[in-house]
């Protein structure tokens, strides 16, 4: 079971806002055929799965919907566009070295991507690197919370001792979650503005 921070704790965790599963209902989760079907408390269902090839154009009509702030906390950076060649990559992995999960909205033709979260493994290192995003409008959900945790039990499930990930300090809401599953924090001296969240698995 992953750790919690005990919030409890008096003046310490005073200022932070109560953890994610207590602000908001966690969403129902339920196998289906090709995939698991997800169902928020306010009545919208996604199809969580594996990440396929065919998934490209989704991805990229994503892409367009995020906002400049979506895209730098996810990116780190800014980008104006989604290339096709990078897209085709980010949906076509390698399944020795990567997991890549989508949240696929399938109440509206095509289906759209509301969300993706993926590893990249470093097998000398026995670690991950993490990156989840979930898109503005089914943010506040669980389902940030969801996919993390699908990677969590990915990189036990390949004995690996360590997930980690870039974060943005301004992105409170990622950091907050980081914290309720157990991440550690350290800022990066040569990345103002950016911290390395480490989950010991």
């Amino acid at each position: 079971m992953i750790p919690a921070i005990d919030f409890s704790a008096p003046t310490r965790y005073a200022s932070l806002p109560p953890r994610s599963s207590e602000r908001f209902a966690r969403p129902k989760v339920a196998p289906s055929s090709h995939g698991e079907q997800v169902r928020t408390q306010d009545g919208r269902e996604l199809v969580l799965r594996a990440i396929e090839p065919g998934d490209v154009a989704a991805m990229q009509r994503c892409f367009t919907r995020l906002s400049p702030e979506d895209i730098r906390r996810r990116f780190l950076h800014a980008m104006s566009e989604l290339p096709a060649p990078m897209a085709q990559r980010l949906c076509r992995i390698d399944p020795a070295l990567e997991t890549a999960y989508v949240l696929m909205d399938e109440s509206i033709k095509p289906a759209e991507m509301r969300g993706v979260g993926r590893i990249f493994v470093d097998e000398a290192a026995d670690s991950a690197e993490f990156s989840v995003l979930v898109e503005q409008d089914w943010s506040r959900l669980g389902l940030g919370a969801l996919l993390m945790q699908r990677l969590v039990d990915d990189c036990r499930r390949r004995g690996l001792s360590e997930l980690w990930g870039y974060v943005l300090q301004e992105n409170r809401p990622m950091l907050q979650l980081c914290k309720e599953l157990g991440f550690t924090q350290r800022a990066m001296p040569d990345e103002p503005g950016t911290a390395q969240i480490t989950l010991k698995l």
